[in-house]
């Protein structure tokens, strides 16, 4: 740990902080860039948490249900031993809300919420940060919202009233995304900010993926989500970032030691004549009538990116944006852009976990926003790390849920699959077809 908390030449720190309920990593990621190192990070779900410490080698990734661990155990194995932990941030999953006769945290669906404020007590943080759907604001579902205040209340916590929903497209995140987040502090301690956004100043779709290889014209990529040698565009300046070409000033995460011609997260989607056909009649902006896929204007944002769900409730795939100029849903990697993922940042081989793990994360420039407001109550200078580090194990990308499930040693049923004759083998071929 004394990497750590180590200072730098200008005897700034990296303030530490845990992302609980953490999935691919996209808080992690954003917090990273802010300047706060990411020691620890919970998550259930074993091929998310595999994609993360792909990502996040320096991070202690931790397969676990939140519900059953405590602080002690994450601090044993992130080696924070008695390290003062800053914050603690994440999305607790919200499911229960109904509310007739009982109050709304009182339905164990809903105990996830108040895990949230148990770890953030037992681990002592200075301040936290939570983010939900917005949803959680409207109607009878505000009282789970007021009572996870008055928890932390109750635990010595101030919060920052009123809460903000914040869109990711008001911060150069090219789609449109809006989350609620609760930030809060010990009382004694100064209470951030929320952000404030910038609609003027908005990326457009073009600007985010215009430069990227079109995938049709590579067949090797129906087998496979990796082409080493792709012909890209002119790019943007947002592009120009998340492929590496610039130096974005305001990013103080780890520099990742990577391929930037190296094409990844981009396994194709072989559409029917038919359905080509109907992508290519239907208006940018539009939506197609049969599909009900959004096709994407290049001189707009996109729509919401959403996940999909697993077997337990129903396997259903989301609506995929069509590409706006291609036939085609848009790709894993073309949808992390939308994301405001940099390109070194890899997600699961197959398209549906990816898809999955782009539409149940936070944007990474949006909590990168959020988490700058810390730094600054902090009353501390960001500064970066010295060095780039390698990623992980490519094989992380790859593996099955039996195969993230063992390697975790956890139960392979934690979470919902989506077809349970895909995890009977671990050949990559098989998981391709499926996805």
């Amino acid at each position: 740990m004394n990497s750590l908390r180590a200072s730098n030449r200008n005897g700034s720190r990296r303030p530490i902080g845990v992302d609980l309920f953490a999935g691919a990593g996209g808080m992690s990621l954003g917090f990273e860039q802010a300047g706060i190192e990411v020691a620890a990070a919970v998550e259930i779900d074993p091929i998310h948490c595999a994609v993360h410490e792909y990502n996040f080698p320096l991070c202690t990734t931790i397969c676990a249900d939140g519900s059953k661990i405590g602080a002690d155990e994450i601090r044993r194995a992130a080696n924070l031993k008695n390290s003062q932990v800053d914050v603690v941030f994440g999305g607790a999953p919200c499911q229960g809300f109904s509310m007739i006769g009982k109050r709304a945290l009182d339905d164990p669906r809903n105990r996830l919420l108040l895990e949230f404020v148990r770890l953030t007590v037992e681990l002592d943080a200075k301040y936290f940060v939570f983010e939900n759907v917005k949803g959680l604001t409207i109607g009878k579902h505000r009282q789970l919202l007021d009572e996870l205040i008055d928890a932390f209340h109750s635990h010595g916590y101030q919060v920052r009233l009123p809460y903000r929903v914040l869109n990711a497209a008001d911060f150069g995140v090219p789609q449109d995304r809006r989350r609620l987040f609760l930030i809060g502090a010990k009382k004694g301690l100064r209470l951030p900010e929320y952000p404030a956004g910038h609609e003027l100043s908005r990326t457009t779709v073009w600007e985010a993926i215009g430069d990227l290889p079109d995938v049709d014209e590579y067949p090797e990529l129906t087998e496979s989500d990796v082409l080493d040698k792709a012909r890209f565009g002119k790019a943007s300046p947002f592009a120009r970032i998340l492929r590496g070409l610039n130096v974005d000033k305001s990013d103080f995460s780890h520099p990742r030691i990577w391929e930037s011609k190296r094409l990844t997260s981009s396994l194709r989607t072989e559409h029917t004549a038919l359905s080509q056909g109907r992508f290519r009649d239907t208006k940018p902006g539009k939506v197609e009538p049969v599909s009900r896929f959004h096709k994407l204007d290049p001189n707009g944002i996109c729509n919401t990116i959403r996940a999909g769900t697993g077997s337990d409730k129903g396997a259903f795939t989301s609506p995929r944006p069509v590409h706006p100029f291609s036939a085609r849903c848009i790709t894993v990697r073309e949808a992390a852009r939308l994301h405001s993922y940099p390109d070194w940042f890899r997600l699961h081989a197959t398209k549906w976990h990816g898809f999955r793990q782009v539409g149940n994360s936070v944007p990474p420039l949006l909590a990168r926003a959020v988490a700058s407001q810390l730094i600054q109550a902090m009353g501390l200078t960001p500064c970066r790390p010295e060095g780039a580090i390698e990623l992980g194990d490519e094989a992380l990308l790859y593996m099955n849920m039996s195969d993230a499930a063992r390697y975790y040693s956890v139960a392979g049923d934690v979470v919902g699959r989506r077809l349970r004759n895909s995890e009977t083998t671990g050949n990559l071929q098989l998981a391709l077809t499926l996805a």
